[in-house]
């Protein structure tokens, strides 16, 4: 399932709160996939702390509203300041939901690096114990059985019944 974003750049200014939705911005990206902080906003992070391209960005004009987010992050910059980022869980529309994260992109990286990687190796461990199991004819399944492939619900041959 995707997680949908919207990226958008903002001008810090006096008075104007990261914590909320500005009423400018000067440029937009919508990202179709893996818009949550452990995803997008780390791959942000990373990219401004370790010079690292992203990939998946469409660049939008900045009257294009999304009615399909998850998530709305606001990259804060301007000459001679820190860059800040701040990241709104929203249901559907951008101005909607609340703020989850203001913060530098090293304190993003901080909160949300632990998670993302935890995730990775997960995922990886379900890819090759999901590979082993479809490799082999008869598997020995979690409830003490012998799978012959087709799968139950305790089984990691990646199938169910």
């Amino acid at each position: 399932m995707s997680t949908r974003a919207t990226v958008r750049f903002a001008t810090r200014k006096a008075g104007v709160s990261f914590n909320q939705h500005p009423k400018e911005w000067h440029a937009q990206f919508y990202v179709h996939f893996d818009g949550y902080p452990e995803g997008l906003g780390v791959d942000i992070a990373y990219s401004v702390t370790k010079n690292t391209k992203l990939a998946g960005w469409e660049l939008e004009h900045v009257d294009v509203v999304h009615g399909d987010l998850e998530y709305v992050y606001y990259v804060w910059q301007d000459k001679g300041k820190d860059m800040w980022i701040s990241i709104f869980s929203v249901s559907g529309w951008p101005e909607s939901g609340k703020c989850v994260f203001v913060g530098k992109p090293q304190d993003l990286l901080d909160k949300y690096l632990f998670f993302k990687e935890a995730k990775e190796r997960a995922d990886q461990f379900y890819k090759t114990a999901k590979e082993f199991y479809k490799n082999h004819e008869t598997k020995d399944c979690f409830s003490g059985e012998s799978c012959d492939g087709r799968g139950c619900d305790k089984c990691l041959c990646g199938t169910t019944n």
